[in-house]
């Protein structure tokens, strides 16, 4: 009998509190259909990808280090990102610390079980995430303390697209003044 794949984990080079500033972890090429029957997704940490320019890593190579209910599979919202690649949003998540988490496959995304990975989430508190979590609209990492010049109609429309999975050129928007 085949084990439930309820879980998507992850190898990333990001920080848990860039995803977490991020509303989950992107910019994944994997199989929405597949991704959207999972409940969880846990992210383990590559180290070795220090050269990246998304990369600001902070937990031990290989360590699974945060786990998220899934609220969402939507496309990537990255400015440049390819038409393939998805966010996988959180609506909950937890910190945690399990080493060697990471089954050293060349795939950065593999589907398995919670249980498979000795999770129980019974276990783990979970916190909500905080509001004002979005996805990072452009291509480089968020800088603290940095203020926003504003927001194009381009721009809105385009996150707004990955938000739905749909097309830029399916969004309509009316300014009232």
């Amino acid at each position: 009998m085949k084990k439930l794949e309820d879980t998507i984990v992850v190898f990333t080079a990001r920080s848990p509190e860039r995803i977490i500033h991020e509303g989950g972890s992107q910019a994944w090429v994997l199989n929405p259909t597949r991704a959207r029957q999972c409940t969880w997704l846990v992210c383990t940490q590559n180290q070795h990808n220090e050269n990246h320019e998304f990369s600001d890593a902070t937990e031990p190579h290989g360590t699974a280090f945060l786990i998220g209910r899934i609220s969402s599979i939507r496309k990537a919202p990255e400015d440049g990102a390819d038409s393939d690649r998805w966010q996988v949003a959180i609506s909950d998540f937890a910190r945690i610390n399990l080493p060697d988490a990471w089954d050293h496959g060349r795939n950065p995304v593999r589907y398995t079980s919670l249980s498979g990975l000795g999770i129980s989430p019974e276990t783990i508190e979970f916190q909500t995430m905080p509001t004002g979590t979005q996805p990072v609209i452009t291509n480089r990492p968020p800088l603290g303390g940095e203020s926003s010049p504003g927001l194009t109609i381009a721009e809105a429309k385009k996150a707004l697209a990955a938000t739905f999975g749909i097309r830029p050129d399916a969004i309509e928007i009316t300014i009232r003044g």
